[in-house]
C-alpha cells in the first residue's frame, strides 16, 4: 500500500515534464544568424516591405566600379519613358567613348550605335565605352550626366552617394554605400520592369564579339535574374543581385569581395539564407481598411484607415500567425480629410521585435460637414466627447 502514495507523488512532476517538453518542442527557434562571408560589406534587404534582414557596414562609403551602371541605366530609362529618348535613336561614339579603360563593348570611333544596343552593352557587357556614350548622348557631357545621376540619387533617398561619371571608373569623391545600391535596385526593378529583363541575359553579341554577362549567379541559380557585377583595384569584386522565389524577392549587395568566385559565393549564401529563414508575408492589400477613426467638422463621422499601398512584412519562416499590428492615430482628426494623407502610424511586430512603422492613411475624403455638425462636434470636442 505504500506504493501507492509514492507512484502518485512521481507522477504529477513527471507530467508537468512532459508538457514542457512538448511546449519547448512546438515553439519554432529563431533564425540562424547569417553566414559569415568573404566581404567587407553586404546588405541583404526584402524587396517588397525594404526590410533589412542582414547588413555589414552597409553604410560604409566605398567605391562601386561598375555597380554605377545601374543609376546609369535609371537615369536612361527614365529618359525613354519621358519620351526624351528613343530605342531606335542613334548616338555617335566619341573618341573619349572608344578610348575608355576597362570592360567594353567595342563600338568603333565615329560609328553610330542604336541606343537599345548601347543599353545591353553596358549591361550585359559591362562596356564602359557604352556607358559614356548613353551619357554623352542623353545629356551633352558625361560631365552634366553625373550631375543628372547625383540629382536622381538624391530624389530616391541615396545619402551617402555621389557620382563623378558613368562607368564607374575610379575617381575621388565618387562612391555609394551598400544600403544606397539596394535602394537604387529596388527602385530600378519596381519603376522599369520592363527594362529590367535586360539584366537576366547571359551573353550579347556586338561587332562580332560575344560577351557573357558577368553575372556567374545567372548560370547557378536559376531564381536569380540579375543585377550587376563590379571590379577594380580600389573596390574589390562586387555584386548587387536579386532573386524570386515563389512569392519573395530578395535584394543582396555584397561589395569588397577578394575575388570573383568570392562576390558570388557570399551573394549565393545570403539569398539562400534569406529565402530559407525567413518569409513575406502581406497584411492588407492596397487600399483595405484596417481600421475606423471618428472625424470631427466632417460630413461623416468616421473615416476608414489603412494604406494606399499594400502592407508586407518579413518574419521567420512559419510565424506569420504570431505578428501583431497596431494600429495609433493621431489626436482627433479634423475635416477636411482627404484620401492618403497622414493620421497615424501602423506598427508591426513580432513578439517583442518591432519590424516595421508605417504610415496610417486615410482611405476617405472627408468634406467639412454643415454648419451644425461642425458647431455639434466643436461642442463635443470642448466637453471632451
Amino acid at each position: 500500500m505504500t506504493l501507492r502514495p509514492m507512484f502518485a507523488r512521481f507522477a504529477l512532476p513527471g507530467l508537468i515534464l512532459a508538457l514542457l517538453t512538448a511546449t519547448a518542442a512546438a515553439a519554432p527557434l529563431p533564425p540562424p544568424r547569417a553566414p559569415s562571408v568573404d566581404a567587407e560589406r553586404y546588405i541583404l534587404q526584402d524587396f517588397a516591405s525594404g526590410q533589412i534582414l542582414a547588413e555589414q557596414g552597409a553604410d560604409e562609403r566605398a567605391d562601386p566600379a561598375s555597380i554605377t551602371k545601374l543609376m546609369t541605366a535609371y537615369v536612361v530609362f527614365d529618359a525613354l519613358r519621358e519620351g526624351l529618348l528613343d530605342l531606335d535613336d542613334l548616338a555617335t561614339i566619341s573618341r573619349k567613348a572608344w578610348k575608355a579603360e576597362g570592360s567594353r563593348m567595342f563600338a568603333e570611333v565615329n560609328s553610330q550605335v542604336r541606343i537599345e544596343d548601347l543599353l545591353r552593352g553596358m549591361i550585359i557587357q559591362s562596356g564602359n565605352d557604352a556607358a559614356i556614350a548613353l551619357a554623352e548622348h542623353t545629356a551633352g557631357s558625361e560631365e552634366s550626366f553625373a550631375d543628372r545621376m547625383n540629382q536622381y540619387a538624391q530624389k530616391l533617398g541615396m545619402r551617402d552617394t555621389h557620382y563623378t561619371n558613368a562607368s564607374g571608373l575610379t575617381d575621388e569623391g565618387h562612391y555609394t554605400t551598400a544600403r544606397d545600391i539596394a535602394t537604387l535596385a529596388r527602385a530600378l526593378i519596381t519603376n522599369f520592369p520592363a527594362y529590367y529583363k535586360l539584366y537576366s541575359e547571359k551573353d550579347y553579341t556586338y561587332n562580332g564579339i560575344t560577351q557573357r554577362n558577368r553575372n556567374r549567379l545567372l548560370w547557378r541559380d536559376a531564381s536569380v535574374d540579375g543585377i550587376k557585377t563590379g571590379y577594380t583595384a580600389a573596390a574589390g569584386y562586387c555584386l548587387a543581385s536579386s532573386a524570386a522565389r515563389d512569392d519573395m524577392r530578395l535584394v543582396a549587395v555584397v561589395l569588397g569581395a577578394p575575388s570573383g568566385n568570392a562576390r558570388v559565393s557570399a551573394s549565393e549564401s545570403l539569398l539562400n539564407w534569406g529565402f530559407r529563414f525567413f518569409e513575406s508575408t502581406q497584411l492588407g492589400a492596397a487600399g483595405e481598411e484596417l481600421t475606423t477613426a471618428r472625424v470631427y467638422k466632417g460630413a461623416q463621422e468616421q473615416a476608414a484607415l489603412g494604406r494606399l499601398e499594400a502592407t508586407h512584412v518579413v518574419v521567420p519562416r512559419g510565424q506569420a500567425a504570431s505578428l501583431e499590428m497596431d494600429t495609433r492615430v493621431e489626436g482627433p482628426l479634423m475635416a477636411p480629410l482627404s484620401r492618403g494623407e497622414t493620421v497615424g502610424e501602423l506598427v508591426l511586430r513580432h513578439g517583442d521585435q518591432e519590424l516595421r512603422r508605417l504610415p496610417l492613411q486615410s482611405l476617405d475624403d472627408v468634406p467639412l460637414g454643415s454648419f451644425w455638425q461642425r458647431l455639434r462636434d466643436e461642442a463635443l470636442l470642448l466637453i471632451g466627447g
